[in-house]
């Protein structure tokens, strides 16, 4: 792409290409903790776009920054505590129960704005640099600050997962459900904080999201970003069965998604294009899942032989 349009390796491409990876890559490590305990969650778009609404509206009511911020960042938690609550204790599909969300958030933002558009102005210049905010590197490049949050997000999911017993426990949960419930694993528990953390982090996603924006579409904030997170989950190596997957590859396939996307924009291609090409992306990651796992049982089947 770069050879075809050199605008594509500019400064301001590439800190545009950062910061929207780490933007998504945020919420994609919450979905990864879904996928990986064999779940699925297709509400958090519209949870993002629930918080886009929120934020701006507690701020024009006169709460305190700290409040607002509090206050949407523990909804979201609750509401992945609900999610969890409803798949484990009633048994009801992931699939179902995360499609009624992704309804209802959307319905209820659009209900609660009469539609109009939320924003906040240029009263809250300071709390935006959180997401529009740079640090220079010198020579004319700078960082964006998303870039840092996803950072930090990404060491503490990786330490979670892969060196505390909690993640251990997601894994093997994912990896052979029965088998995790004989051994002592409570995953009922395993699968309420799975839900939690992937609201959670949809929630602080939803803040910066917001903050970049600085207006929010309450019918169309957070559409599709669901999708976005699942391919980006999926082309990382988290596998749609469970019990596989790396946070540092779940930020990769969001770096992936986010090229592919400015790509198109860049090169000219038609921005109709731009589902069927994740659509395709999707379909590759699963079909190459569906492949290691196969040539992977043929050579436990060999060895056994």
């Amino acid at each position: 792409t770069w050879i075809v349009e050199p605008k594509f390796v500019s400064a301001y491409n590439l800190q545009n290409i950062i910061r929207w990876t780490s933007l998504f890559g945020i919420i994609s490590i919450g979905v990864a903790f879904v996928i990986i305990t064999g779940g699925i969650d297709l509400s958090i778009g519209s949870l993002i776009g629930l918080v886009g609404c929120l934020l701006p509206m507690l701020l024009a009511a006169g709460y305190p920054p700290v409040i607002a911020l509090l206050a949407v960042v523990v909804l979201s938690l609750a509401i992945g505590l609900m999610h969890g609550l409803l798949i484990t204790r009633l048994g009801l599909q992931p699939f179902v129960v995360t499609l009624c969300g992704l309804l209802f958030y959307r319905g209820f933002a659009r209900w609660l704005t009469h539609d109009q558009v939320q924003g906040f102005g240029s009263s809250y210049e300071g709390l935006r640099q959180l997401a529009i905010g740079k640090v220079s590197l010198g020579g004319g490049f700078a960082l964006p600050i998303p870039f840092f949050l996803l950072v930090i997000a990404g060491v503490l999911a990786a330490l979670f997962l892969n060196r505390t017993i909690w993640g251990r426990y997601l894994l093997a949960l994912g990896r052979n459900e029965t088998a995790a419930r004989y051994s002592g694993i409570q995953i009922e528990r395993m699968k309420v904080l799975a839900y939690v953390l992937c609201s959670g982090t949809a929630g602080l996603g939803g803040i910066l999201f917001a903050l970049d924006v600085n207006s929010v579409q309450p019918a169309a904030h957070g559409n599709f970003y669901e999708l976005y997170a699942i391919a980006a989950a999926v082309l990382g190596g988290c596998s749609l069965r469970g019990g596989e997957g790396s946070i540092l590859g779940v930020v990769i396939g969001a770096a992936v998604m986010r090229l592919l996307y400015n790509a198109i924009n860049v090169s000219g291609i038609p921005t109709q294009l731009e589902f069927a090409i994740i659509g395709a992306v999707i379909l590759a990651g699963v079909i190459a899942d569906e492949l290691i796992r196969r040539v992977a049982s043929r050579r436990r089947a060999g060895r056994g032989d």
